[in-house]
C-alpha cells in the first residue's frame, strides 16, 4: 500500500536520500526543510511533480509548524520522519563546551521532534496505524557510550530517547508507532568524509526498519540494520 511520507530536514543527507526512496518507492512525500527550494528537493520535484510537495518548516519555530501542519490539513500521515537535527558541538569538550549551543541542540535535537509530532497527531491517527520515527543516534545509548565526552549531542539525543519511550505510551491507545533511530556514522556534512557508510545504505536500513515497524517495536530504539540498541 502505498503511503503519505512527512520527513523533516529534507533538503540534504539522509533526508534527502530518505525522500528519494520513498518517492521512488511510489508514496506521496511531503518534505519538509527551512529551504525546500534547495538544489536536491528542485531535482527531485522535477522528476516526481505529482508525489512530491515541498513544505517551509523551521522545526524550532512554533508558527513555521502551525502553518506546515495547516498546510496539510486533515490529509492522513501513515509516516512521519524526525529527521532535522544538528552537531553544532563537535570537538568540544568538558572544558569548551558553550551553554548556548548546548541549548540550541536541546531545542532542534530534543525539543523540536515534540512539538512537531504533537501538531501532526492528528494527521497521524487519521492514518490508521501512523508510524512516528525519531531519528537519534547511538551516541545517546548511555549502555553504548565507552570514551566519554560530547556531553551536548550525547543528552539531547539520549533526552530524544526518553521522549520517543513517552509517546509510544501516550500514542499507543491512538494506534501510532513511535521508534528511536540510529542511522548509523553516515558520510554527510554531520558525519564527515571518514564515517563508515554512505547515505544509501544508511536511508535503505532506515526504511526497511520504518516499513516493517508497528505496536511490537514502538517505544524500542533501532539501528539501520534493525539491531535493537541498549538505552
Amino acid at each position: 500500500m502505498n503511503k503519505t511520507v512527512f520527513i523533516t530536514g529534507a533538503s540534504r543527507g539522509i533526508g534527502l536520500e530518505l525522500t528519494h526512496q520513498y518517492l521512488m518507492g511510489g508514496d506521496q512525500v511531503f518534505a519538509a526543510a527551512r529551504n525546500p527550494d534547495a538544489q536536491g528537493l528542485a531535482a527531485l520535484k522535477k522528476e516526481y511533480p505529482d508525489s512530491l510537495t515541498l513544505i517551509a518548516l523551521d522545526v524550532t519555530d512554533p508558527a513555521s509548524i502551525e502553518k506546515a501542519a495547516a498546510a496539510l490539513g486533515a490529509q492522513p500521515i501513515h509516516l512521519l520522519i524526525n529527521n532535522a537535527g544538528i552537531f553544532k558541538s563537535k570537538r568540544t569538550e568538558l572544558e569548551t563546551l558553550d551553554e548556548s549551543t548546548w541549548l540550541e541542540e536541546f531545542r532542534v535535537n530534543s525539543i523540536s521532534p515534540l512539538m512537531v509530532t504533537r501538531a501532526f497527531k492528528a494527521n497521524l491517527v487519521a492514518a490508521g496505524s501512523g508510524v512516528v520515527g525519531m531519528m537519534s543516534s547511538k551516541m545517546g545509548s548511555m549502555g553504548d557510550n565507552t570514551s566519554g565526552g560530547d556531553y551536548s549531542y550525547r543528552s539531547s539525543k539520549a533526552a530524544l530517547n526518553a521522549v520517543s519511550v513517552s509517546m509510544a505510551k501516550d500514542l499507543a491507545q491512538d494506534g501510532v508507532t513511535v521508534v528511536a533511530l540510529h542511522p548509523g556514522w553516515v558520510q554527510t556534512d554531520m558525519g564527515g568524509p571518514n564515517a563508515l557508510i554512505d547515505v544509501v545504505t544508511s536511508a535503505t536500513g532506515l526504511k526497511a526498519v520504518l516499513d516493517r515497524a508497528g505496536p511490537g517495536e514502538s517505544g524500542r530504539f533501532f539501528d539501520y540494520s534493525g539491531a535493537a540498541l541498549p538505552w
